[in-house]
């Protein structure tokens, strides 16, 4: 790739002239401590400082990626931190509030996954002058729009993150729009069924396995995480949801462009221009493309890309957090994003029951006990009232009855009127649509 070969060579001479690009990371769990551990690596680069509520988990994340901890400062102090990062120090800290306003923070990396978090890292960052890395696409499939809007007035960048599914997507359409082909659909594998039941005590035994919150292994099980995946590309794209939901069918590479094809051509699609999952590519993603012109019909056929008239770009892994060094580079070096909500609120993930649900009773939270995500495109959820998943927390309080499986509607509920995300979703409604 022409953007790593970019990438080493600039780092490089950074490291040459002792300056490097230093990042805030929020959140030492799995993706967080994956990145310190993959940055330390990297010359030019430097996980400067961690933050995370428990401030022993960013101890050990930089301590894993073998930082010695005579190098390590704890600090909950601005001024403390400002110092010891530019003495060269690795600092953690305990409070997210300050990871946009540490002078020597050129960008700020958001791994908690938490919708509220994640909004109040980003707008701080943004009215900080930081680059926002978003690993949390649960905040981006809610404000992302506004997010991005307020980023570009700013001056800096607004970007979801290269290894995650949105952004190995993004990879792929890109190259296909920029060599002139018409991409038709675009999607992401999912390793598991989809089971709209689990929660935290269905999959907590798998979630230790996994080194995984219960609550997050939950919400990839239960679909929400792809759901909301497939929104971001969506609001990146312009592309959307053939059917609420998505088909999620079963297939393997080779006869993905058979299924995912008009019905008038044989397939299952109602139009061209979708995002969706399928069960038996992951953890790949795809891109299904065609031409107009037959000579480039003759060339693909002949480079073994099958018999046409539409074909599959394929990448068969994404790394995760193990490649936000890439996005991190782009936004602080080239002032580019790897995937941003560039075409507006195109999609919504919606709020789905779980189970019946009473007057009085309390929500949750993503991967909770009491509701689920599936994918709409926004029009329609805008048309119909529905409310975006990500305004959902455990303040949420019913006050009509709702049915197993029935869509949540604004009017069902008593949302928590007092958080960052739903005073910017507020704004975002207003201003964007």
């Amino acid at each position: 790739m022409m953007i790593m070969l970019i990438m080493n060579k600039k780092l490089n001479e950074l490291a040459k002239q002792n300056k490097s690009i230093k990042v805030a990371i929020v959140g030492a769990g799995k993706m967080g401590k994956g990145l310190v551990n993959q940055m330390s690596r990297i010359k030019g680069m430097i996980p400067g400082l961690v933050i995370n509520r428990n401030g022993e988990k960013a101890i050990n994340a930089l301590l894993s990626a073998g930082i010695g901890r005579e190098d390590i400062m704890v600090s909950n102090s601005i001024n403390q931190i400002n110092y010891y990062l530019e003495k060269g120090k690795y600092v953690v800290s305990e409070y997210a509030d300050l990871a946009a306003k540490a002078n020597q923070i050129h960008a700020v990396v958001d791994a908690t996954g938490v919708p509220e978090v994640g909004a109040k890292i980003s707008l701080d960052s943004i009215k900080n002058g930081k680059h926002i890395i978003m690993l949390n696409v649960e905040a981006d499939s809610v404000v992302g729009p506004i997010l991005y809007k307020y980023a570009k007035e700013a001056k800096v960048v607004y970007t979801g993150t290269a290894g995650d599914e949105p952004g190995a997507v993004m990879e792929l359409y890109n190259f296909a729009v920029g060599l002139g082909f018409q991409v038709l659909a675009i999607g992401k594998g999912k390793n598991n069924p989809i089971d709209l039941e689990a929660n935290p005590d269905t999959v907590y035994e798998k979630a230790q396995n996994k080194e995984l919150k219960p609550h997050m292994l939950a919400g990839f099980i239960d679909g929400t995480n792809t759901m909301i995946e497939m929104t971001c590309m969506a609001n990146a794209t312009g592309f959307v949801p053939d059917i609420r939901g998505g088909h999620g069918i079963n297939s393997n590479i080779e006869d993905l462009t058979n299924i995912l094809r008009l019905k008038k051509e044989g397939g299952i699609l109602n139009k061209y221009g979708v995002v969706d999952y399928v069960k038996g590519i992951a953890p790949g993603v795809f891109a299904i493309f065609t031409t107009k012109l037959e000579e480039v019909h003759n060339q693909l056929e002949y480079l073994n890309m099958g018999s046409g008239p539409n074909y599959c770009l394929y990448r068969p892994y994404h790394l995760t957090s193990l490649e936000t060094p890439i996005t991190i580079f782009e936004a602080c070096v080239n002032n580019e994003a790897t995937i941003a909500p560039t075409e507006g609120a195109i999609a919504e993930t919606i709020t789905i029951a779980k189970k019946d649900l009473k007057v009085g009773d309390r929500l949750d939270c993503i991967g909770g006990y009491t509701v689920y995500g599936s994918i709409e495109e926004h029009k329609m959820a805008k048309e119909q009232n529905l409310v975006p998943i990500g305004l959902i927390n455990e303040n949420t309080k019913v006050i009509k009855d709702i049915k197993k499986g029935e869509p949540i509607t604004y009017d069902m509920l008593e949302l928590d009127t007092n958080t960052n995300i739903y005073k910017l979703r507020q704004i975002q409604d207003k201003v964007i649509g």
